[in-house]
């Protein structure tokens, strides 16, 4: 029932598009052969996969055809897949930017923790630092398509839980090097704990809170093992689409073409459905009225206070900015304080 109501967010605004968009008949036939992102997530489920595998051969009437799996179904773990995009191994491929980071520091630049505490501050990052990543991917032999999102990732916590003063002494399940620094720069201690051990460590108090997407937790039914859902965005998981450089210079300009606009129309869809799950997690995981799933938990949902909104960017000045800074090279944080500097100053004027 989760795949369905998610399929209706995303596949509602497919179907919207879809009659906006028109069927292109003089493309050249091609075949290509596509590695999505995670496949259990609703973001390829109701996203990639249906837009590959259908959108695509219908809107270039039956000329481009496309063979999609997950990476993991091909048994790749994720971060690989920017590697193999380099090499040519594989033609076309999706996967989470935070995998990346490791390689180059560049690849935190969109999603520090406590940067983007709403989905429009978010988007308006990712596409302002577009030209930083087009360029830095070109070098690494890899053509940007497009960037996505998953839904909101958020604190639950086991006991009385008020806000980022809160995260003081905690001992609290972090993915991220960046969500390690923010929890650590509000005193709390990052645990790093495999998703699939959380359940266990909240209920035996290995750990007090821990950090994943507002419905992922939802789906893993957290509710059952914390009590408070902190309605604050640590950040996002941005997601990339790339093509092998050289391999998307061989294709007819026309399909390029073709490829680069519609895949915008799968980027924005991804956003709106990533911003639609964010909520109905929310809903779900406190058994509000606007959750439609069963069953529903009863955590309390705490909204972030003004104090908290007021706080956050001195934090992230002082402390998770500057650490991400010390790493990444001078052009970086040089592209970072062009391009994303104006929009948080934007951002936190509205």
């Amino acid at each position: 029932m989760k795949r369905l109501l998610a399929a209706s967010l995303l596949l509602g605004l497919s179907a919207v598009n879809a009659q906006a968009q028109q069927v292109v008949t003089d493309l050249p036939s091609t075949q290509l052969t596509v590695v999505g992102g995670l496949s259990n997530l609703t973001a390829y489920q109701n996203g990639e996969l249906p837009f590959w595998s259908k959108t695509i051969p219908e809107l270039s009437d039956g000329k481009i055809s496309v063979n999609i799996k997950g990476y993991n179904e091909m048994g790749l773990k994720g971060p690989e897949v920017l590697r193999l995009v380099s090499q040519g191994v594989i033609p076309i491929g999706s996967a989470t930017l935070a995998y990346f980071a490791t390689d180059n520091p560049i690849n935190e630049a969109i999603d520090l923790a406590g940067l983007a505490p709403d989905i429009e501050t978010a988007r308006a990052v990712t596409d302002a630092f577009m030209p930083a990543y087009e360029k830095h991917y070109d070098a690494n032999n890899a053509k940007l398509l497009g960037m996505s999102t998953y839904p909101a990732q958020v604190l639950f916590c086991k006991g009385n839980f008020t806000g980022l003063s809160d995260l003081q002494g905690k001992k609290v399940r972090t993915s991220s090097r960046t969500q390690a620094e923010f929890v650590q720069a509000f005193g709390g201690n990052s645990v790093t704990i495999p998703f699939g051990e959380v359940v266990p460590a909240l209920q035996n108090g290995v750990v007090d809170c821990a950090i994943t997407g507002s419905f992922s937790g939802y789906s893993a039914k957290w509710y059952e093992v914390s009590d408070h859902l902190y309605a604050l965005p640590i950040n996002w998981n941005q997601q990339i689409i790339v093509a092998n450089k050289a391999f998307w210079n061989k294709l007819d300009p026309k399909v390029q073409a073709f490829l680069e606009e519609n895949i915008k129309t799968l980027v924005d869809d991804i956003w709106a459905a990533a911003a639609e799950e964010t909520e109905m997690g929310y809903a779900c995981n406190s058994g509000a009225p606007e959750c439609t799933l069963q069953p529903q938990g009863n955590m309390t949902l705490v909204r972030p206070t003004e104090e908290d909104l007021r706080i956050l960017p001195e934090v992230m000045d002082k402390t998770v900015i500057p650490a991400w800074a010390s790493r990444c090279s001078s052009d970086c944080v040089e592209s970072f304080n062009v391009l994303i500097s104006p929009v948080l100053t934007q951002q936190m004027a509205k």
